[in-house]
């Protein structure tokens, strides 16, 4: 049974399953997920715990499988957990946890923690068994244009607030661009709010002067942010990354797919393909797909010709090449790279405007 990570609280207050799988990527949520569970199993008295990591692949799941089994001395009820970093339990372990699920008594609720799973591992027959015998809770990372509403929604929590209105939009999104791909510091940066300041309304000066930058950037978040037509975030994040120390070939490799593939889904389109199985055929998915489909249609094969132009030269500026045309520091020249597929596909598309 699939579970929201918000519906959780509301699943634990009704009954306990016997089973919960944790999986996400992102480390705070995942953990308060566990946290909850843990805590309802405390309050119906599964009180002894045992915790095994499964690392490696020889690693023996007799123990395992016999913890679920054995009378415990110490409590009548028992809590297990079952934590696989990788993700990945290996045949052995993709039995072990088959034949897991087939033999839960009813004294025993127990606690999987995985990593983020693909479409092949959520597929397969150990974590099919899991859903089945239980319930699964998927944590996602809350995307940039979300976070601002999550903060509010933990400042409330915590008996604070910000101003009604745009000028509390505008404060919760200055706090958004300060601890961007970094929940758990924003977490934190919460915490020192509470501390900081008495329940009740803050200002953006208190906000200000109280929350770090604590921002952490990722490559394909920025494609995501060029392609959106984020202007001030675009340079925001290229100023993160370049600061945090990310070597510049990436983020133009990031770029240049970018460039290349929407040159190959508008060459497919032209053709007479429609656009839909263009974009499949370019492995084109996921966030980026809503954002394709508003650009190509207005995209010329002229500015996508001046655009791989532009790639190849800062290509050599990566590698340290100089262009009589373009700027020395490779850095500046992401950065002008960046902006100009900002303008072609933000002036091409009639629903897409520039925007911070």
């Amino acid at each position: 049974m699939q579970i929201r990570a918000d519906a959780l609280p509301q699943q634990l207050a009704k009954a306990l399953r016997p089973i919960y799988t944790v999986y996400g990527d992102e480390p705070l949520l995942a953990q308060e997920a566990a946290d909850q569970i843990r805590a309802a199993a405390r309050a119906q008295g599964y009180d002894e715990r045992k915790v095994f990591i499964v690392g490696g692949a020889h690693f023996d799941w007799a123990p395992v499988l016999g913890a679920a089994q054995a009378l415990s001395l110490f409590s009548e009820r028992q809590l297990i957990e079952i934590r696989i970093p990788s993700g990945k339990p290996g045949k052995d372990g993709s039995e072990a946890l088959q034949r897991y699920c087939e033999r839960l008594p009813e004294d025993v609720v127990t606690l999987i923690t995985l990593p983020r799973l693909d479409k092949t591992q959520t597929n397969s027959a150990w974590f099919t068994a899991l859903d089945g015998a239980g319930a699964t809770v998927r944590v996602d990372p809350v995307e940039r244009r979300a976070l601002p509403q999550w903060i509010a929604q933990r400042l409330v929590a915590q008996g604070q607030r910000v101003q009604g209105g745009e000028a509390g939009q505008r404060t919760l999104s200055f706090f958004a661009d300060r601890v961007e791909g970094n929940l758990l510091a924003a977490h934190q940066e919460l915490q020192k709010l509470g501390l900081l300041h008495p329940q009740g309304e803050l200002s953006f000066e208190q906000i200000e002067a109280a929350v770090l930058n604590v921002a952490r950037y990722d490559v394909f978040k920025l494609s995501e942010a060029v392609l959106g037509g984020q202007v001030a975030r675009v340079l925001r994040m290229l100023e993160g990354l370049q600061a945090e120390g990310e070597a510049a070939v990436l983020v133009h490799w990031a770029l240049a797919e970018d460039i290349r593939a929407l040159k190959r889904v508008r060459d497919a389109v032209d053709a007479g393909k429609p656009l839909p199985l263009a974009m499949r055929e370019a492995r084109v998915w996921g966030p980026k797909e809503r954002l394709f489909e508003r650009i190509v249609p207005g995209l010329r094969a002229a500015d996508l010709l001046q655009l791989v132009e532009a790639a190849q030269i800062c290509d050599g500026l990566v590698k340290g090449l100089r262009h009589p045309d373009w700027p020395v520091d490779a850095w500046a020249g992401l950065q002008r790279l960046a902006l100009l597929l900002v303008e072609a596909t933000a002036s091409r598309s009639p629903r897409l405007a520039l925007h911070a």
